[in-house]
């Protein structure tokens, strides 16, 4: 018999405040990008709705990027 992984929760009494959630990230048509994978790039499409993504020109190629944008970061 295993026993199941714990939860962390804060409790409203803990002298130890819980970490916030980190905001999503927002691109914009425009925007110098850098990828762990692809390079260096510049966003060509922002896609929104339940199919969100991004477009990203990397020079040899366009490639679509769905959240989230781990690996992705703002220039």
């Amino acid at each position: 018999m295993s026993k199941s992984p714990a939860v962390r929760r804060s409790l409203p009494t803990s002298p130890f405040k819980s970490r916030p959630a980190a905001p999503p990230k927002q691109f914009a048509v425009g925007d110098r990008v850098t990828h762990d994978k692809y390079g260096l790039g510049r966003v060509i499409e922002v896609e929104d709705g339940a199919d969100a993504a991004v477009v990203v020109d990397f020079g040899t190629r366009h490639v679509r990027i769905r959240p989230p944008f781990a690996a992705m970061f703002t220039l």
